[in-house]
């Protein structure tokens, strides 16, 4: 294993000195998450290895699913201060994330999709996930793009 990391590793680990640096208590737990989650990746499977920007984008957008998710049920249980929280910490994730498509774009690739796949009922609703998510990659929340494609499909 060699001790280059990507270019998005090294970011966070800029921003976790200047976190430190600024004492922001919120930037420095996550960010220090977010490289546990690095190593725990680089270290998982047969043999250590480098993970690439790719992944680690992937690692960063499934820690941000797990806080808005964590926030989401805070909410619902009433405990808005440790929803407060996990939102602040989606916020600082969300901001290594690249920019999130609108439902209108989600909307648009969903109808193509679908026109593409003459697709007529809810029962090939997983086709078309698949095809959605396949072009919108990180572009686009699995949840969202779920509501826009059952909101199309259905009559």
């Amino acid at each position: 294993m060699s001790d280059s990391t990507s270019g998005l590793q090294a970011q966070i680990d800029a921003d976790l000195k200047q976190a430190m640096r600024d004492r922001n208590e919120i930037a420095k737990l996550t960010l220090r998450a977010v490289k546990t989650a690095f190593m725990q990746a680089r270290t998982s499977g047969d043999a250590a290895h480098d993970i690439s920007d790719a992944e680690a984008l992937e690692i960063i957008r499934r820690e941000a699913k797990r806080r808005r998710d964590a926030a989401d049920e805070f909410q619902r249980v009433g405990a808005a201060d440790r929803a407060e929280a996990e939102l602040a910490e989606y916020a600082i994730l969300q901001s290594y994330l690249p920019q999130q498509l609108s439902e209108a774009e989600i909307e648009s690739i969903a109808r193509d999709v679908i026109a593409e796949l003459n697709v007529t009922s809810m029962k090939q609703m997983g086709q078309v996930m698949q095809a959605v998510l396949a072009r919108t990659g990180a572009r686009a929340d699995g949840k969202a793009v779920n509501q826009v494609v059952r909101r199309l499909l259905t009559p």
